[in-house]
This record gives structure tokens, C-alpha cells and sequence, in this order.
């Protein structure tokens, strides 16, 4: 008799597992540098690996691996800026082979622009009223505002936006896409409510108040009250009454 063979254990198909850990390690990695990223592009000073360890929480060290690591990959080119070591800090900065395309553009630029305060309330009422008329903006800030108007109309800010069927038919103002450039708006929805508005203003008013406060200067004492000087005492001896002679004395009459 043929012996049976015992039949081949069914080989197990074992799944290969990918630990997590290596993913969570790979984005947490990623965020870090981000985050160092963006500290070193908002600052206007260079900052030391103390300081960009103590704002991150992480060793010092760690944070000098990171840095290499963004300067190398800003070191590439594709990128038009670069981060340097400066001062024993570090900074991000253009390279210097785009200085002379980055001149020309910032000789182009128009000047940073500057409002009063009060065409900021103007276009502010604008801004959260529109459309409105003049005159209803007089009414909201109690004051003339026709040399205010004028000016955000120059600055394109503001525009108009037909005339109100009432009488005299007032022109009606409304807020540019100039005005969302300006302000970094992607549309008037990003616009603050009201009351956070309040608040900004409020906290601005306190800031600038603060800042044009100048310091009391200390009281001075009031001088003392000058006495009365005093005679300086003279050599001569004290005038008395003359001595009375008993023979000198008036007799009675008898």
C-alpha cells in the first residue's frame, strides 16, 4: 500500500503592518517646521535658536536640525528667498541675485497709505451702511464730512453708487475693490461685526491715548517761607528813662 503523505501545511499569508507611529512622527515633523517657518518670516529681527526653542517648546538642539533643514530646502532654486544667520540670529531675507528685479518693483510701489481718523469713521459708516448718502453719514458722525468724502473718493475706496429716491435725490457711496486690497479682505463678509469693530476702535483709542500721555513730572517741593529777618543787635547799649533824683521829685503843694 502506497503510505499517504501528510498534505503541506497551507502556508499563512501574514500582512505586513505599517506602524502609525512613523506617520504621526512625519506630520508632527512637518508641523514643527511650519511653524518654524513662520516664525522666522514674521519677525523683523533676526532671532537666536534659544529664542525660536523657547517660543516652540523643543530642545535647542532639535531646533538647530530644523533650521538646517529649512535653509537647505529654501536653498534651492525655486525659491526667491533665502534664510541667512545674521548677528547670531537668524532671518529670512531675498537672495541676492533677485535684489536687482526686487528693486525695480519696489521703486514702482505707490507709498504706504495713510487716512485720518476721521475719514477711517467716514469709511467705516461706509463700509457697514452702504449704500448711504452723505447726509446720513453727517447724521451718524454729528459732523461736515464733504473734504473727507472727496478724499476717499481720490484714494478710490470709496465710489458712488447712484442716487437715493428721496428728495434732492442725495448720491449714494459704496465701498471699492480697492477698499478689500487695502484691507486684506477677501469680500465684505470678512468684515468685523459691529461690536468687535467697537472693540478694535476702542482699543486703538486706548493705545494711542497711552502713548501721547506724557509721563507727570515730580512735584517740587514749595521753597520754604521766608522768616522775618531779625535786627542784627546793635553795639549801643539800650535807651532807658532817665534817673529821678530824690531832690528832683515835685514837692506837694501844701
Amino acid at each position: 500500500m502506497d503510505q499517504e503523505t501528510p498534505d503541506a501545511t497551507p502556508e499563512v499569508a501574514t500582512e505586513q503592518f505599517v506602524p502609525e507611529t512613523t506617520a504621526i512622527d512625519s506630520s508632527e515633523e512637518a508641523r514643527k517646521l511650519a511653524v518654524l517657518e513662520a516664525i522666522v518670516y514674521v519677525t523683523d529681527e533676526p532671532l537666536t535658536a534659544v529664542q525660536i526653542a523657547g517660543a516652540l517648546g523643543q530642545p535647542v538642539e532639535e531646533v538647530r536640525l530644523m533650521l538646517q533643514r529649512l535653509s537647505s530646502e529654501y536653498n534651492k532654486a525655486d525659491h526667491g528667498l533665502m534664510i541667512r544667520e545674521i548677528a547670531g540670529g537668524y532671518k529670512m531675507a531675498t537672495k541676492p541675485e533677485h535684489h536687482e528685479a526686487v528693486r525695480a518693483f519696489v521703486k514702482n510701489l505707490n507709498p504706504p497709505m495713510k487716512l485720518s481718523l476721521a475719514a477711517l469713521e467716514t469709511l467705516a459708516v461706509i463700509a457697514y451702511k452702504q449704500p448711504i448718502t452723505g447726509p446720513e453719514i453727517m447724521e451718524i458722525r454729528g459732523v461736515q464730512g464733504a473734504g473727507v468724502l472727496k478724499t476717499l473718493l481720490d484714494r478710490k475706496l470709496i465710489t458712488t453708487a447712484g442716487r437715493k429716491s428721496v428728495v434732492g435725490k442725495p448720491i449714494l457711496y459704496k465701498t471699492t475693490k480697492e477698499f478689500l486690497v487695502q484691507f486684506g479682505l477677501k469680500d465684505l463678509n470678512e468684515l468685523p461685526s459691529l461690536k468687535e469693530f467697537e472693540e478694535l476702535r476702542r482699543l486703538a483709542f486706548s493705545d494711542d491715548e497711552e502713548r501721547e500721555i506724557p509721563e507727570k513730572a515730580p512735584e517740587k517741593e514749595p521753597p520754604p517761607e521766608e522768616q522775618p529777618e531779625n535786627d542784627p543787635p546793635s553795639d549801643e547799649p539800650p535807651i532807658s528813662d532817665p534817673p529821678v533824683h530824690p531832690e528832683q521829685e515835685p514837692q506837694p503843694n501844701e
